[in-house]
C-alpha cells in the first residue's frame, strides 16, 4: 500500500524511534552538526505510523551534502529479515529547521518510498522541549519554468504499543529520584 498526498495526513512516531534518534544524536561525531537517519513503519488510511529507524552516515558542508546510500540500502535489507512489514516510510534529521540540504535528501528517499516523510527532531531542547515536527514534499512553481520543492507540515503524534507504554511509565519515575535510577519489581511481585 501507498501513502497518498494529503492534506489530512497524520504522522505517527513510537516512542523508540526518538530514543534512537537521540542517541545517535548523542553519539555523533564531534564535527556533526546533525545526525539524518531512515524512517521505517506502515501506512495506514491517512496515516504513516514510523516504527523503526537507523541512522545513516552523511557528511555535510556549506555547499554539498553526501549520503552512504549503500550503507542505507544495506541497514534497511537487514531490518526487512527481522520486521518485513516495516517499509522506508521517510528520513529523520536532528534540528529544529528544515535546511538547504534537505530537498536533496528528500529526493534520494522519494526514490526509496513515495512521498516520503520527514521528520525534525529538535535535539537543542529550544523552549526546554524536545520539538519535534513532520512534512511532506509539494512541488511548486509555474509550469514548464522552475519547479522548487516546498515542505508542507503534517500533524505529529506520539503513539505507543501496550509493552512501550509500561516501557515508558517505567522510566518517568527515575525523573523523581535524585540519582535517576528506577529499581525493577521482581517477577514475584
Amino acid at each position: 500500500s501507498e501513502c497518498k498526498m494529503a492534506t489530512n495526513l497524520v504522522c505517527r512516531v513510537h516512542p523508540v524511534v526518538l530514543f534512537s534518534i537521540v542517541d545517535s544524536f548523542e553519539r555523533r561525531n564531534e564535527d556533526a552538526r546533525r545526525v539524518i537517519g531512515t524512517l521505517l513503519g506502515v501506512y495506514e488510511k491517512g496515516a504513516v505510523e514510523v516504527t523503526n529507524c537507523f541512522t545513516v552516515p552523511h557528511n555535510e558542508s556549506e555547499d554539498e551534502v553526501a549520503i552512504d546510500m549503500e550503507f542505507a540500502r544495506n541497514m534497511y535489507e537487514l531490518h526487512r529479515k527481522v520486521n518485513p512489514s516495516e517499509l522506508v516510510v521517510g528520513w529523520y534529521s536532528t534540528g529544529p529547521d528544515v535546511t538547504e540540504h534537505s530537498v536533496l535528501i528528500h529526493e534520494y528517499y522519494g526514490r526509496e518510498c513515495k512521498n516520503p516523510v520527514h521528520l525534525t527532531v529538535d535535539t537543542t531542547l529550544k523552549g526546554a522541549r524536545m520539538g519535534m515536527k513532520a512534512y511532506i514534499s509539494s512541488n511548486m512553481g509555474v509550469p514548464e519554468k522552475t519547479i522548487g520543492t516546498m515542505f508542507v507540515p503534517v500533524p505529529v503524534d506520539i503513539t505507543s504499543y501496550e509493552p512501550e507504554r509500561v516501557g515508558l511509565d517505567v522510566i518517568q519515575q527515575g525523573k523523581h529520584n535524585p540519582k535517576r535510577t528506577v529499581s525493577m519489581v521482581s517477577d514475584l511481585q
